[in-house]
C-alpha cells in the first residue's frame, strides 16, 4: 500500500500542477483581449481598424498600435478608391486612357495620405503583458470624409472633373458627400435639434 501511495503522490501532484497551470494561462491569454479587437464594429458610415502592439513604454505601445491601425485605414481607403476608379473606367470606357488613370491614381494617393488625419481612436485598452505593456487600439474614420476629400481632389483637376461629372459613379459619390454634409450639420447642432 505504501508503494502505491508513494507512486500516486507525484502523479496527483503533476496532474494538479498541470491543470492549474493551463487554467491560468487560458485566463491570462484570453481575458485581456477586448471584444472590439476580435470583432471590430461594422458601420456603413465608418472604416474601422483594430491593432495591438507591445513595448516596455506604455505610451510607445499605444502610439505603435494607433499608427498601425491608421495604416490599415489607409489601405482600406486605397482599396475603396481603386474600386471606384475601376467602376468609373468601366462605365465610361476609358480603361485604356493612361492620362485619366494617372490623374485618378494621384487623387487616390493624396486622399489616402491626408485621410489619416481625420481618423480618431474610438477605443483603447492597455494591459500588462509580462514585463511589457500591450495596447489594443480601435481607430475609426468616417467614410463620408474620405468621399469628400476624393471629390475635392477630382474637382481640383478640371479635365478629370469634366469627364467624371457625367458618370453614374460621380452621382453616387456626390450623394455620399451630400449625406456626409448633412450628418456633419446634425452633429454640430447636437441632439434635440
Amino acid at each position: 500500500m505504501r508503494k502505491w501511495m508513494l507512486f500516486l503522490i507525484p502523479v496527483l501532484g503533476a496532474a494538479i500542477i498541470g491543470c492549474g497551470g493551463s487554467k491560468s494561462l487560458q485566463s491570462a491569454g484570453t481575458g485581456d483581449i477586448p471584444d472590439w479587437y476580435v470583432n471590430p464594429p461594422q458601420d456603413p458610415n465608418y472604416l474601422f481598424a483594430a491593432n495591438t502592439q507591445s513595448s516596455q513604454d506604455m505610451q510607445l505601445a499605444i502610439d505603435k498600435a494607433t499608427e498601425a491601425a491608421r495604416a490599415d485605414i489607409g489601405r482600406q481607403m486605397q482599396v475603396k478608391i481603386e474600386g471606384l476608379q475601376k467602376r468609373f473606367s468601366e462605365e465610361t470606357g476609358t480603361g485604356n486612357d493612361a492620362q485619366l488613370l494617372q490623374m485618378f491614381t494621384q487623387a487616390e494617393k493624396t486622399v489616402v495620405s491626408t485621410s489619416l488625419e481625420g481618423s480618431r481612436v474610438k477605443q483603447q485598452k492597455i494591459v500588462k503583458d509580462g514585463s511589457l505593456w500591450r495596447a489594443y487600439v480601435l481607430v475609426q474614420y468616417p467614410i463620408g470624409a474620405a468621399n469628400e476629400a476624393l471629390m475635392q481632389q477630382i474637382k481640383n483637376n478640371n479635365q478629370m472633373y469634366t469627364r467624371f461629372r457625367a458618370s453614374q459613379t460621380f452621382k453616387e459619390l456626390q450623394d455620399e458627400v451630400d449625406k456626409y454634409d448633412k450628418f456633419k450639420q446634425e452633429q454640430q447642432q447636437g441632439p434635440g435639434h
